[in-house]
């Protein structure tokens, strides 16, 4: 990403990231023939969507820990609304959502089977 924004794209924080060959936006019909050859070239299906790297960014923002706000800020969305429309979770986030919880089911049953008094004075107190 950092090279094409070298190399490509418009300097300056308001610059255009693509840009065509004569220093223009793309029209919708040029971006659709560079884009299927983009697309063609790193290996992603021909049903990927140029738009499917919004809900590809969105997913791995919120896994890699960021906030809603985060990502909201990230994607530049004022609405949560908007924002977990591009959020998804897959069966592989699932086993690893139900992996954390389990590792923590389990430190907190190990503290309950020390010897330290106080988890039993606390357990006393709740029965």
């Amino acid at each position: 990403m950092k090279r094409h924004l070298a190399w490509y794209a418009e300097k300056g924080p308001e610059g255009l990231v693509f840009v065509g060959e004569k220093g223009a936006p793309f029209r919708r019909t040029s971006f659709g023939r560079k884009w299927r050859r983009a697309r063609a070239v790193v290996g992603l299906p021909d049903g990927f969507r140029f738009y499917d790297l919004r809900h590809t960014g969105h997913t791995l923002s919120a896994r890699s820990g960021a906030t809603l706000k985060d990502t909201m800020v990230r994607a530049g969305q004022s609405s949560e609304k908007a924002a977990l429309i591009y959020q998804h979770s897959d069966e592989e986030r699932q086993r690893e959502v139900a992996a954390g919880l389990d590792d923590l089911v389990r430190a907190e049953r190990a503290k309950w089977h020390t010897d330290d008094p106080a988890h039993h004075s606390e357990e006393a107190a709740e029965g």
